[in-house]
């Protein structure tokens, strides 16, 4: 069928029944992701279907990753410097659309990651089938790169599942499970691994009938009423969430599902249009960067072997024993020490509920907590690959700790710490093997937050920062490298806003408005409310270690506070109540007025610390510092972090309203070091730049 054709990014085969097989392999890559050659090629493939006329196709993918990961993201991202996304999209509804309209019938037989345009591909087929296991993953997840589905994804999955399934699908960007992806009605049945092709050809063959509620429902929900209905509730519901001038993408799809009508070239066309307007907005391009900066960091530990098995860690407090409970959760074999069993009793009841949550199956989660072990005694030192020191900021402790531990060590063991703010060049003062010693700063709540800072010092081997890189990639996290000063990274630029927001809650100003301010900027929680969920108690300890190095004070009131043991969530009371887990924040006087300059003051000192970060290398590049802020505390992803936000309100402009700062309200905003930073210049879209070392 095929002859005098030749594919570099597909296979074809016709079996004597009639059934062409096509297979997207996509050449010198590991993954499939949607190329214009791929496109290109399966355009002809469907050119040469449409005239041949098979009894039936199956698509299914050569690579063990999944069926494909999504449109290539970097040629993306070159359509829109361009200004080329618009013909490009429409290249590709093209092609699925004469995919959709072969005469014969089309199954797409999925396994693994099946993301973005990738599930587009599956939805123009007739039929879907899936691999009845936790390693298939279907998902739109468009939004979270600014844009929405574009090759025919909003025109599609609305009328295969119903407007009320398909919305909440497309606007959290969530992967489907294989069986919520058959609950819903996205595939139409599932298949053990060894058995997805003969089932799909099966498929083909007696193709699986709809349930007539599931077609009513497709239909009742995008009709024209339904629409006008539908669409209003649906933003109110995204507003609450977040806003239309930071996050556009999710209003955009909202409004391009309800102006699309019953024909599929109206709607394709709404579509393409509003995603290239998108491609153009800062959002879009920021979060594309983020990204890359992301797969960056993921990438960091790849090629090394961690040669970790056994984790030893001794603080089986919050951190500690949440420390333990993950690795053990990604499959190590972990030790966890403390004086006493009732101190280690509680972190094992948090890693049950932990498990129980994640996991599912009973078999599951005992086979978790077998991993995970109580150690009063500390003999699993000695067996360790790694130890994690986690108890109280106390360099004195802490150093009488790793007395105790580096004589245990066998070979080339690695002995981290889990130091929020204590500079790596005193702690290893003492250490024989102080090559082997570096700190992993992990981020409360511990199964939440991505970010590891991979902490680093005067003496540090760079083999065994390769192999610490490589353990919080086994684990699922987010290394960043940073210089082991005060602080670190993420701290030494969170500190100054979370004290100068404290400060003005000093002043009188309610925390609900300061909440607002930073929440308005795009924060994901207010100071305040972030202040109560770490604990005042926490504020205060790293507030007092960094603030003679940051120049601050730690603001009035705080002792007050902790002294009436008034320490944030954890207590129920602190700058707010706290009811089953919430803030009870105070209705704010209809009279107040907000200070102007309200949210520069909390964030332009996390901007000119970041400046002055960058100036002292505690990262590599401008990129990293980006992504661990990011990261590390939610800095407004769409403004693409610190850095980028600098670059794109312009640096002497950020730098004079410093100025400004400083002469109306004191020293502590005179703009750092760095501020003449050749990267600080504004440009144009860039991808993050490749690692310089």
């Amino acid at each position: 069928m095929f002859e005098g054709l030749r594919f570099n990014h597909w296979k074809t085969s016709e079996s004597e029944d009639g059934i062409v097989t096509l297979t997207l392999d996509r050449a010198n890559s590991s993954v499939n992701a949607i190329s214009r050659a791929v496109l290109d090629e399966l355009e002809q493939i469907v050119e040469r279907l449409a005239i041949e006329k098979p009894a039936g196709v199956v698509i299914h993918s050569a690579k063990a990753s999944g069926f494909a990961v999504g449109a290539d993201i970097k040629e993306f991202v070159e359509y829109a410097k361009h200004d080329t996304v618009l013909e490009n999209i429409e290249h590709g509804q093209r092609v699925y659309e004469a995919l959709a309209r072969l005469p014969c019938p089309t199954v797409a037989a999925v396994h693994g990651a099946c993301m973005g345009g990738g599930t587009e591909l599956i939805l123009a087929c007739r039929q879907r089938i899936a691999v009845d296991d936790e390693k298939t993953r279907i998902a739109l997840p468009e939004v979270m790169l600014g844009i929405h589905p574009g090759w025919g994804g909003t025109a599609r999955l609305p009328r295969l599942i119903g407007a009320t399934e398909a919305l909440p699908v497309m606007l959290t960007g969530k992967a489907l499970s294989a069986k919520r992806a058959l609950g819903l009605g996205v595939v139409d049945r599932l298949a053990r691994p060894d058995e997805l092709l003969s089932e799909a050809r099966l498929l083909l063959r007696r193709p699986a009938t709809r349930p007539f509620a599931r077609r009513a429902r497709a239909w009742a929900t995008n009709t024209w009423l339904a629409r006008q209905i539908l669409a209003p509730i649906v933003l109110k519901q995204t507003a609450a969430k977040v806003r239309k001038e930071h996050y556009p993408a999710p209003f955009a799809m909202i409004e391009v599902w309800k102006r699309g009508g019953s024909g599929i070239s109206q709607r394709l066309k709404l579509e393409a249009r509003s995603v290239a307007k998108l491609a153009t907005t800062p959002t879009a391009q920021n979060l594309i960067r983020i990204f890359f900066l992301q797969e960056r960091l993921k990438g960091q530990g790849a090629g090394v072997d961690a040669q970790i098995s056994h984790v030893h860690v001794v603080g089986a407090g919050v951190m500690g024993g949440d420390i333990a409970a993950w690795a053990a959760f990604k499959g190590f074999n972990v030790t966890l020490q403390d004086r006493e069993m009732k101190f280690i009793q509680p972190a094992l009841d948090r890693a049950r509920t932990l498990y129980e949550k994640k996991l599912k199956s009973a078999d599951k989660v005992e086979a978790a907590m077998q991993r995970l072990r109580a150690d009063v005694d500390g003999s699993g030192v000695a067996a360790a690959d790694l130890a994690i020191e986690a108890i109280y900021e106390n360099a004195g402790a802490k150093e009488a700790l790793y007395a105790t531990i580096e004589p245990q060590f066998q070979a080339d063991e690695i002995l981290a710490s889990n130091t929020s703010s204590i500079p790596l060049d005193e702690l290893r003062k003492n250490l024989a093997a102080p090559q082997r010693f570096l700190g992993l700063h992990f981020f409360n709540p511990v199964a939440q937050m991505p970010l590891v800072e991979v902490v680093r010092h005067d003496r540090l081997d760079p083999l065994i920062e390769k192999r610490a890189l490589a353990f919080c990639k086994a684990i699922g996290k987010l290394p960043v490298a940073v210089k082991g000063t005060p602080g670190f990274l993420v701290n030494r630029i969170l500190m100054p806003y979370l004290l100068e927001a404290l400060r003005l809650y000093s002043e009188g100003v309610p925390g609900p408005v300061l909440d607002r301010a930073a929440k308005k900027f795009g924060m994901p929680m207010g100071p305040i409310e972030l202040a109560d969920t770490v604990g005042l108690d926490v504020c205060a300890s790293v507030g007092r270690e960094l603030a003679p190095f940051l120049g601050l004070e730690l603001p009035p009131g705080l002792d007050d506070k902790l002294e009436a043991g008034k320490r944030g969530k954890k207590d129920g009371q602190g700058l707010y109540v706290w009811q089953d887990g919430r803030p009870q924040k105070p209705e704010v006087p209809q009279e107040y007025v907000t200070p102007p300059d309200l949210a520069d003051r909390m964030i332009l000192p996390m901007v000119n610390e970041a400046i002055a970060c960058l100036a002292d290398g505690v990262v590599d590049d401008a990129d990293l510092l980006d992504a661990g802020v990011i990261f590390g505390t939610g800095f407004a992803p769409f403004r693409g972090g610190p850095i980028q936000y600098t670059r794109s309100e312009g640096a002497d402009k950020l730098k004079a309203r410093l100025e400004e700062l400083a002469q109306r309200h004191g020293e502590r905003f005179k703009p750092k070091n760095g501020w003449d930073n050749p990267t600080l210049a504004q440009g144009g879209f860039e991808l993050p730049t490749s690692p310089s070392h």
